[in-house]
């Protein structure tokens, strides 16, 4: 009997990948089993480099640490933002642990600028077209000019989705011109709307939190493309990688990122970029910041700036509430005041304060900070209104009449500095935006 078990225990554990066993490779990574845990997988960066479907294919030394690098700060970023992401830790310069995934077989651009094949498919556009709002698009993922056992005449065709099916055109032609070359009636996801919803949004709300964090680099993220799978437990991830081959970066009025590789630059230039941008996205992170909340008494009800407030909420943001009588006890508020600032200085205040409110200004005209004033009661007392809008010099008091307005204009100044924030505020803009574009005759 026990050498029956240990025959069968020597086949199950030949079954099993071992710490190292390739699961998959691709042109720029490769897939290692995990042993400790059948769901997760090793991901390994190479030091290769390709174009144009792999027909320029370089080796850059020390690429795939780099690689590596810029991944696990752009996932660490995306995980504290609350992007469900397949990334777990960094384990070392060239890999990390992530979700064994089935992965879903799409490319997701998000574009906030016109670049790329995007010109090739609307070629009366100028480069670098601003979208007010994000374009998304869908190219199906597919190699050596076949899909499911039929020949295509190009690799990850653009798809417009319709009632019909999956329309697939050349990805690199005018999109009027053409016509479907393909169309799929059967297709990744089909029958699954509420995942390609949700696709939608998890790529935009992707996007727009690294967008914000290159603007606080001084550069501009102006497209990406990004992969989606499905983990062990049936959720929908953010998966794959995301580096300097993934998205076209634009800082001082040039590309840092792949696309220099593309349009023929020098190896090394192409390296010190790379490294230009690992260093740099170990910059990304959030901010700690704080809306503080300012009344005269506890008769004032904050309530609905706490609930305007609320839905954005979390760890690094957060609102903290004073009561003190700026004309009663001045000395007291203004060290009250400074207290908060020094234990966050990322700080907005509101003050919410009735019938002789030249308190607002007052605290504005002492603060390092902006502070918004609301005049409590002022549609009973519409004078006084005039004590917080006919400020002296030096008092740079802003004022909202209702509170949502008020906690809202809080948000955006916050978000300036805050890539989570922006996202949750730009995302629901991006919802009544339209790109309309006037054509030269």
């Amino acid at each position: 009997m026990k050498m029956i078990l240990n025959t069968i225990f020597l086949f199950l554990a030949a079954m099993i990948p071992t710490f190292g066993d390739i699961i998959s490779e691709g042109k720029t990574k490769i897939v290692r089993a995990y042993p400790d845990d059948p769901t997760l997988a090793i991901f390994e960066s190479k030091d290769d480099i390709t174009a144009f479907n792999s027909l320029k294919h370089d080796v850059i030394q020390g690429k795939g640490d780099l690689a590596n690098q810029t991944t696990c700060n752009v996932f660490r970023l995306l995980a504290d933002c609350g992007i469900p992401v397949s990334f777990r830790k960094q384990l070392d310069s060239h890999s990390f642990l992530g979700e064994l995934c089935d992965m879903v077989l799409y490319e997701v651009v998000v574009r906030r600028e016109a670049h790329g094949s995007y010109l090739k498919r609307h070629p009366y556009l100028e480069k670098g077209t601003v979208f007010p709002k994000l374009v998304l698009e869908f190219f199906l993922k597919t190699s050596n000019h076949n899909w499911m056992g039929t020949a295509i005449p190009a690799d990850d065709p653009y798809i417009q989705f319709t009632d019909l099916g999956a329309e697939l055109y050349l990805p690199d032609a005018p999109i009027v011109s053409q016509k479907p070359f393909m169309i799929l009636s059967d297709f990744p996801l089909k029958g699954q709307p509420a995942l390609f919803e949700q696709i939608a949004l998890i790529a935009k709300q992707t996007f727009l939190v690294l967008e914000k964090a290159w603007q606080l680099e001084n550069a501009r993220l102006v497209d990406f493309k990004v992969e989606f799978g499905i983990n062990s437990s049936g959720k929908l991830v953010l998966a794959d990688v995301i580096d300097n081959d993934s998205w076209r970066v634009v800082q001082n009025q040039q590309y840092i990122d792949k696309q220099v590789y593309r349009d023929g630059g020098a190896i090394d230039k192409v390296a010190a970029l790379y490294k230009h941008v690992s260093k740099v996205t170990g910059n990304f992170k959030l901010p700690y910041q704080q809306l503080i909340l300012w009344r005269e008494s506890e008769y004032d009800d904050l309530t609905p700036f706490t609930k305007q407030f609320e839905p954005y909420a979390n760890a690094n943001l957060k609102s903290v509430q004073v009561t003190s009588s700026v004309h009663k006890n001045p000395v007291g508020s203004y060290l009250a005041l400074q207290e908060k600032i020094k234990d966050v200085p990322d700080s907005v205040l509101i003050a919410y304060i009735g019938k002789s409110n030249v308190a607002g200004p007052s605290l504005a005209a002492n603060a390092t900070i902006p502070v918004i004033t609301t005049p409590e009661g002022w549609d009973k007392l519409h004078e006084d209104v005039w004590s917080s809008l006919r400020a002296p010099s030096l008092t740079p008091v802003l004022t909202a009449l209702e509170p949502q307005n008020a906690v809202l204009a809080a948000l955006q100044i916050l978000a300036l500095r805050n890539p989570m924030l922006y996202m949750q505020l730009r995302l629901k803009q991006e919802e009544r935006l339209v790109n309309v574009f006037g054509l030269d005759e």
